[in-house]
């Protein structure tokens, strides 16, 4: 996929591996449609990125993926803005082991909520273009994370929606492609979450083992992500794919092959 006048929407899109993706999307050529629940840092966002692409570029859209209403009305407004979709990031997460529900609502709930917008606007029975959902997954979506058993929890359910509604999207020829990516710890501002108390709960007794997992694993930069966040995006081979990106590089999970 060329991403020339393409247009994409981001969840948790002011911050982080969110602003990294809206960045790289920018220059290779597309329109971002920055969706934040932070509306300061997203408005200081869409300032920064008008004075280097111009305002046409980007919009900025308060939205919490917990709502249904607020979803759907930002997705409707891109529409109206840009006139198409492309490409949708559902990256917004969190790490609460305290109030687990939110975590789930937010890191699970938010990603089917936009992953079915996305087809309802993109799938070519609707009358749409085609194009493809990238969901920000983790390496706790592969392996147990112990400091963090609902975090991990959601992002196993990630991987495992994205590839089930990849197949789907696939048999019923959608013309929409969707990926995972699952990056290792990263320069963001979850990596503070494991050193607050009342984010962590119960698990807080396990900073230590966290700090040395992190010490083993090392932290990844925004961008690095986003080189590979791209590679999910334009490669139109890529339909179910999962992607783990580590500080020792980045390579594609193996499954066994659908049967359909």
């Amino acid at each position: 996929m060329a991403l020339s006048g393409k247009v994409a929407l981001v969840t948790g899109g002011s911050q982080g591996l969110g602003k990294a993706f809206a960045e790289i999307l920018l220059k290779h050529g597309a329109k971002v449609s920055l969706l934040d629940i932070n509306v300061p840092t997203g408005n200081k966002l869409k300032a920064a990125l008008d004075e280097e692409y111009g305002s046409d570029r980007t919009c900025f859209i308060s939205c919490d993926v917990t709502s249904e209403t607020q979803l759907k009305e930002a997705f409707c407004k891109t529409l109206e803005i840009f006139g198409r979709l492309d490409i949708v990031c559902n990256n917004a997460g969190i790490v609460n082991e305290s109030n687990w529900e939110r975590t789930v609502d937010i890191n699970l709930n938010g990603v089917i909520r936009g992953s079915y917008l996305a087809l309802q606007h993109m799938k070519k029975q609707n009358k749409g273009q085609g194009g493809v959902i990238v969901n920000i997954a983790s390496m706790a979506g592969l392996g147990p994370f112990l400091s963090a058993p609902v975090y991990t929890a959601t992002k196993h359910a990630v991987v495992g929606f994205s590839r089930a509604l990849a197949d789907a999207s696939r048999v019923s020829d959608y013309g929409v492609r969707i990926n995972v990516l699952c990056p290792s710890f990263t320069k963001t501002d979850i990596l503070e979450t494991f050193n607050t108390d009342d984010l962590m709960g119960q698990f807080s007794n396990l900073r230590q083992t966290t700090q040395k997992l992190l010490e083993h694993m090392g932290v990844l930069d925004p961008s690095q992500v986003a080189e590979h966040f791209l590679q999910l995006v334009t490669d139109d081979s890529r339909n179910g794919a999962v992607l783990t990106v580590t500080q020792a590089g980045a390579s594609y999970m193996e499954y066994p092959k659908s049967v359909m």
